[in-house]
């Protein structure tokens, strides 16, 4: 027989109640969040809100519109956005399609295919500045591809690809560069996303006699909406801010909107009007989260299939 337990005036003293499981259950995903949002708070929120306030205030601290018309009075500032919009639309469609060829590839059971994979995952352990240089030595005066043209004869003293006379290709040299440095982040999402596709769906399909471009337009694509909804997201906000790459293959002869914050920051000293750039890209980037939340917007269903 178990006693109670009494209090010092003899009274029965209660037992503490159980927590509901219910109340536990909906405290749990809070819990599990909360240090992940502790540190998007720490150093992404408290940030961006200092760089807010830099943007409205003049070298006195005062709150004022300086920075943002000394920015948008600045020689640079459209080609900026003219370059990153325009590196943006083009690398980030030709990192979806090579990606998801690799991928495709990767979970054809092909032998060998292992060899693909790390082959091609390689980028992702190379920094933006490392990937940077090594087209640098590819596209130089002397570089690789040069050596290849005059060497085959195609060439007598080779192409400046990289020279500011020539903007078309420094910045198709920046393009390949930066397809090359990001597509394996792209592919690595989107692969996750078709390992978990049930293989149902594509033996059902070609029961009915669908071709493969079919089954791709009609059942993959659509049941790995989700995992592009998230590569794209990712991507275009990473190409936004496109800077180390850009430095290394064309310092400031292709203006984009990282590199100019970066210039207004360090070579100008005014931490103002590189906040003011900043923001722009914020926006840019906000806006386009919006956009593709929106054109690729994903039902219960579907994210329970994924």
């Amino acid at each position: 027989m178990t006693v109670a337990p009494t209090t010092a005036a003899g009274q029965i003293a209660q037992a503490p109640a159980p927590v509901p499981r219910g109340r536990r259950r909906e405290t749990a995903p809070y819990l599990l969040l909360a240090p992940t949002i502790l540190f998007m708070a720490a150093f992404f929120l408290w940030p961006m809100l200092q760089a807010l306030v830099l943007a409205v205030q003049d070298s006195s601290g005062a709150f004022s519109l300086e920075p943002i018309q000394r920015m948008a009075g600045d020689a640079k500032f459209f080609e900026a956005i003219r370059n990153t919009v325009l590196l943006t639309v083009v690398v980030v469609p030709a990192q979806v399609i090579l990606a998801l060829a690799m991928s495709l590839v990767l979970m054809a059971g092909l032998r060998g295919v292992g060899v693909f994979l790390y082959a091609w995952a390689i980028p992702l352990g190379i920094s933006d500045l490392a990937a940077g240089l090594v087209w640098l030595s590819i596209f130089t005066d002397r570089g690789y591809l040069n050596s290849v043209l005059v060497g085959l004869g195609l060439s007598e003293v080779g192409f400046s690809f990289l020279s500011y006379e020539h903007p078309v290709s420094i910045f198709l040299a920046v393009a390949v560069a930066e397809t090359w440095r990001a597509t394996a982040l792209v592919m690595v999402i989107l692969l996750a996303g078709l390992q978990v596709i049930p293989k149902e769906y594509a033996e059902a399909a070609e029961v009915f006699g669908a071709t493969t471009w079919q089954r791709i337009r009609h059942v993959t694509l659509p049941l790995l909406r989700p995992s592009l909804q998230v590569a794209l997201i990712i991507r275009t906000i990473l190409a936004f801010q496109a800077f180390a790459v850009v430095i290394a293959l064309a310092a400031y002869n292709l203006p984009v909107l990282a590199g100019e914050t970066y210039r207004w920051y360090g070579d100008l000293r005014n931490p103002h009007v590189a906040a003011a750039y900043a923001m722009v890209i914020m926006l840019f980037s906000l806006a386009n989260t919006g956009i593709y939340l929106r054109a690729l917007r994903v039902s219960d269903e579907q994210v329970g299939i994924s």
